[in-house]
């Protein structure tokens, strides 16, 4: 549905309405960050100079989560652990000589699809997994931690990440509820990474992890006024994450800022032993937050689709053309070329030939039972989709809202992903999606992006390219609600943020970074956007309290 209400794009002149930024002054006169927007720059020179503690951050984003979940419903768990773990890396701190990671006592929420080996559930949304656990942490966590992160708690997201069924609820899991985005009443949060997205928005944490498939970290990034990369399938490791396809799957940050993204990018990048895609990764990552410069996009070239406002109807990407239209005088102007009118005759072929739905089934047919096996505690002794399946047809809190058909195709076809007409598909997909899609078009016409609105990135990028989203704007107050397919949700309204997307040839993150960063220094939209739910907690009530306690 294309909706003909007006969009607002905010450009840079409107940064001067908020140059009181991200601060607020405390009691001691010191700069204690507003945790709605701070940034990791902001909150590591807070706990390197002393103004505050990570049980004190730790505390502030714990109130504020407590404050508005029964509203949002983002946050699922908040790890029993956190506040332990807080005391031990500010001890770690007062302790050491040695210098310390930038994430060191930072606080981040963890999708529900990502395994933790600690007292939390790792459920992908079902109450099947309730319970259960496993061995050790997934790689991306160990990673996390290793960096010094605290693992503050889990959030929703769309159950199964979206593979359960075509008629249902973005952010809606048995487990979690319904997610609701925060920008107008109930908001349709996008998906899967709903609980991702809206927590880093109002800031529930310095920042999430999110998974994709097909665009579950981009999609609700630029549903909530966020930052959002998904990786090239390769650069992020994805062995104990609840899997819906080895081909596509991607673990990526959910963030505030352009740079905030790359610090937590940079964090769990590179190759591991126990996910063989990894072997594609570079053998030296490039520094992601490095690429970070004003001027990343001059003498870049950017293309433009032929068609793109036809290609992948999706009704929050409609909203944003005029702004995405601005914005390419924009990009001139700091030095990029742009080429517009670019072939990609693949789209089409891959549209009419549909073989999306039967690839993903077959993997995760096939790659499911490999996660489950690694769980030291299965208390419902899930071993494979048809245990799940049936598990959800038992249960009332699992099938009470909505159907499970998906689970039911994939088990009728039977189709797993060695089979040689699986491979006949994905083949002819690649084809499609790589050579006449994206990557042809990136290499034909020495493109260093593809430049579309967000929803449209994400599908062109399909088959395991990275993407990148970065806020852009927002809709006005005359536009129209509009109820999604199911009558659960607005899937558009008053205040929709919306969102710029940058696809890129594989392992291209480090270009991709740049332009994103370069563009949202230009723009500053994110400050521009007030969410219609926000929590008031902030740091000087956590610090005040506690010194006066003293």
């Amino acid at each position: 549905m294309r909706l003909s209400c007006g969009a607002l794009f905010v450009g840079a002149t409107s940064l001067l309405l908020h140059l009181g930024g991200s601060f607020a002054a405390s009691n001691d006169n010191s700069q204690l960050p507003l945790l709605l927007d701070a940034t990791l720059d902001e909150l590591r020179a807070g706990l390197d100079a002393g103004r505050f503690t990570s049980v004190e951050l730790t505390k502030a984003y714990i109130a504020r989560i407590n404050e508005v979940n029964n509203d949002v419903h983002a946050v699922t768990e908040i790890n029993p652990d956190a506040l332990d773990i807080a005391a031990n890396l500010d001890n770690e701190r007062e302790t050491t000589s040695q210098p310390l990671g930038h994430l060191h006592g930072i606080p981040v929420l963890i999708k529900n699809n990502i395994g933790t080996a600690d007292k939390m559930n790792n459920t992908a949304g079902s109450t099947a997994l309730l319970g259960a656990k496993l061995r050790e942490d997934s790689t991306v966590i160990k990673k996390l931690r290793e960096a010094g992160a605290i693992i503050l708690g889990k959030v929703n997201l769309s159950q199964w990440a979206g593979i359960r069924s075509w008629d249902t609820s973005n952010g809606w899991s048995a487990h979690g509820g319904q997610t609701f985005g925060a920008y107008y009443p109930e908001q349709d949060p996008d998906g899967s990474s709903s609980g991702s997205a809206v927590a880093s928005s109002i800031g529930l944490a310095w920042a999430s992890l999110g998974t994709e498939t097909l665009g579950s970290i981009c999609d609700p990034s630029h549903a909530n006024n966020i930052v959002g990369i998904k990786p090239t399938v390769g650069l992020t490791s994805r062995f104990l994450v609840i899997p819906i396809s080895e081909h596509q799957d991607s673990v990526g940050p959910m963030a505030r800022t352009v740079k905030d993204a790359a610090y937590l990018l940079q964090a769990i990048a590179g190759s591991d032993k126990k996910d063989n895609y990894t072997n594609a990764a570079p053998e030296t990552l490039p520094d992601y937050v490095a690429a970070c410069r004003k001027d990343a996009l001059k003498g870049k070239r950017l293309g433009v689709p032929k068609g793109y406002k036809s290609i992948f109807p999706y009704i929050s990407a409609d909203v944003s053309f005029d702004a995405f239209e601005s914005t390419l005088k924009l990009l001139r102007e700091a030095g990029a070329e742009i080429l517009e009118e670019v072939e990609m005759p693949g789209v089409e072929l891959e549209k009419r030939t549909a073989r999306a739905g039967i690839l993903n089934g077959a993997d995760f047919l096939t790659d499911l039972p490999k996660y489950l096996a690694e769980l030291e505690a299965n208390p419902n002794d899930i071993r494979d989709l048809s245990d799940v399946r049936d598990f959800t047809e038992q249960s009332s809190a699992e099938s009470s809202e909505f159907d499970y058909m998906q689970f039911n195709m994939i088990l009728k076809r039977d189709i797993n992903n060695t089979m040689p007409i699986w491979w006949d598909y994905y083949k002819e997909r690649l084809y499609q999606n790589n050579a006449l899609g994206l990557i042809g078009a990136l290499r034909n016409n020495s493109l260093d992006a593809i430049i579309v609105p967000t929803p449209i990135a994400t599908k062109l990028a399909s088959q395991g390219a990275p993407v990148i989203s970065v806020p852009l704007g927002h809709t006005d107050e005359t536009m129209p609600y509009h109820r999604n397919n199911v009558d659960t949700l607005n899937d558009m309204g008053p205040n929709h943020p919306f969102g710029f997307g940058f696809a890129g040839d594989y392992f291209s993150e480090e270009k991709l970074i740049g332009m994103a960063y370069a563009l949202e220094q230009l723009t500053q939209v994110r400050k521009t956007v007030t969410p219609h739910i926000q929590p008031k907690t902030e740091l000087r009530d956590v610090v005040v309290v506690e010194n006066e306690e003293l």
